[in-house]
């Protein structure tokens, strides 16, 4: 199968087939791709090398490019900081600076990645535009106002679209306490109207703006059923996002359609306990109703689900708690706007 899509020279080049070979690992699970080719000596061990390797991203899913950046580790916070370090914002305004920046990647959903990621884009903004803002913390602030006002704009689902004078009010006072030029706002209101920011093509479809900036995801085993008693049987290892009031679930972190929806509404989730998985989440409604929800048969008919929970077992005891945490909050609301609004404080308190 590797062979399949080669050229003559990968298949006469050991290096272009194991280059080849590593772009695939990489995007099925960016970790195993990295130490791949770490270990044939295709890249060094240094966070400069693995950043150009990521910056330049061919072939590389833009998911997978998200999920190493966003690893919690020291030497991948090491990458994500000279792959900000590559982007080149000088003399940019900050929305076209977001827009090159989001393209490069997709950003991860757990809110602290976010943070990361985002803390790190502001400060090589600042660093290249000296003097645009008071501090980090007004182009942090900012840049989610742009995020959540090109959400705003342009989803079907916000029937109450936002006015200009609506945006500058937001972001009143954030620069250290003062106000940022109108103008600017104006500018920044006017150019996400006219033109939503771009999702990388690798990820998606029409589906996939459901899917950006998602409150979070990753590997779950999910226990299905049998057909013909209904009774629960295997456990098959699925990707899961979270977002919008809805658990999607994908059989690949490549594939552009999910094999399940589930809407949250109305359901609870609690911990369990399974003989044949550790670490266990269930969802389940009131008074034994079916939960409705939907899949994709073999055949590729949506079809209804006929669970009255679902059960996911995680890799580990912290993994569990975090998924029961950020679906309890996603029923009620966003997790990130607790940490975003810590940092709103700090961006209109006035220098004393």
């Amino acid at each position: 199968m590797e062979n399949m899509d080669m050229s003559d020279e990968g298949k006469t080049n050991p290096k272009s087939k194991q280059m080849s070979i590593g772009r695939k690992k990489f995007n099925m699970d960016p970790k195993k791709g990295i130490e791949y080719l770490i270990e044939h000596d295709l890249l060094k061990e240094t966070p400069e090398d693995v950043a150009q390797y990521l910056f330049k991203g061919e072939g590389l899913n833009k998911t997978a490019i998200g999920d190493y950046l966003g690893d919690f580790k020291d030497f991948h916070k090491d990458v994500l900081k000279e792959f900000v370090n590559l982007h080149e914002f000088s003399s940019m305004i900050l929305v076209q600076a977001l827009r090159q920046f989001l393209w490069s990647f997709r950003l991860p959903g757990e809110a602290q990645k976010i943070d990361r990621m985002m803390e790190c884009f502001a400060s090589r903004y600042c660093q290249m535009n000296e003097g645009v803002f008071n501090s980090t913390d007004t182009c942090y602030v900012l840049s989610f106002a742009i995020i959540m006002l090109n959400t705003s704009l342009h989803n079907p689902n916000v029937k109450d679209k936002p006015s200009v004078e609506r945006f500058r009010n937001m972001n009143r006072g954030i620069n250290d306490g003062a106000d940022l030029p109108q103008d600017l706002l104006h500018n920044i209101y006017e150019s996400i109207k006219k033109e939503p920011f771009k999702i990388p093509e690798d990820d998606g479809n029409d589906l996939m703006h459901t899917f950006f900036n998602p409150d979070k995801e990753g590997w779950l085993w999910k226990q299905g059923s049998s057909k013909l008693s209904g009774r629960y049987k295997n456990w098959k290892r699925r990707w899961f996002i979270l977002n919008d009031n809805c658990l999607y679930y994908f059989e690949f972190t490549t594939d552009k359609e999910p094999k399940g929806i589930i809407p949250l509404e109305s359901l609870q989730v609690h911990e369990v306990s399974d003989k044949n998985k550790p670490h266990c989440l269930e969802l389940y409604a009131g008074s034994n109703e079916v939960i409705k929800a939907c899949k994709t048969d073999n055949d590729g008919r949506v079809v209804e689900g006929k669970h009255k929970e679902y059960r996911m077992s995680a890799a580990t005891e912290k993994e569990k708690d975090e998924w029961i945490d950020c679906i309890k909050a996603s029923i009620s609301e966003h997790p990130f706007y607790d940490m975003l609004s810590i940092r709103r404080k700090k961006a209109t308190k006035a220098n004393k």
